[in-house]
């Protein structure tokens, strides 16, 4: 698939699970699970693991914080709500199922094809000024920075600042090459279906 497509369809599930329902995002957080499964990738798992205190919090605070029946035979006088959990819960599957996709879209594609898929969602903003192919050369080059300070195990949040003013005094010489991939005959069938998608969820949410 193309690199673009597999961004636009990232967007499109992110957008989906806003109308999805319990059951759905239930049965889409298990297909993803399986999905993980079967290809031995640790690194959805791996990064859920590492969101587990943010899940955590937005539990306690979906679950005191909205009102509704309160569960019974709780230890003290404040107690959360069976709506507030169920409220909880569901934003929980929804970032786990956005975290699940991100992984699946970097596993599956390398780093130049997912800037190749940036360059062209960003192309539009060229009509609003928006300068695409610097845009893309900073962001290879910040990408090789830090993957550099990463290999040498000297990164460290103090040096966030100084990735900026090390792009800009990069020498000019420094050039970042796309290869384009051209769409096949099922990438324009999954583009057109994409656009329906889009055309049904518009006119579905003007209805």
């Amino acid at each position: 698939m193309h690199p673009l497509l597999k961004i636009l369809y990232f967007i499109l599930l992110l957008l989906l699970t806003s109308f999805a329902g319990g059951t759905e995002l239930f049965l889409l957080l298990m297909v993803f699970c399986l999905l993980f499964l079967l290809l031995k990738n640790k690194s959805f798992l791996v990064a859920a693991r590492r969101m587990r205190w943010l899940f955590l919090s937005l539990l306690v605070i979906y679950a005191f914080g909205t009102p509704g029946e309160l569960i019974p035979m709780f230890p003290v006088n404040f107690a959360p709500t069976f709506e507030g959990v169920q409220l909880g819960w569901i934003q929980i599957e929804k970032l786990l199922i956005a975290l699940a996709a991100l992984s699946l879209l970097l596993i599956s594609t390398s780093r130049e094809q997912m800037l190749l898929g940036l360059y062209m969602l960003l192309i539009p903003f060229k009509f609003i000024g928006l300068n695409v192919e610097r845009f893309a050369a900073r962001l290879m080059l910040t990408l090789d920075y830090v993957e550099e300070l990463a290999v040498k195990n000297n990164y460290s949040f103090n040096q966030l600042d100084e990735i900026h003013a090390s792009v800009d005094d990069m020498p000019l010489q420094a050039s970042v090459t796309f290869q384009k991939l051209p769409f096949n005959l099922i990438d324009k069938l999954l583009l057109l279906l994409l656009l329906l998608l889009f055309v049904f969820m518009i006119y579905r949410g003007f209805v």
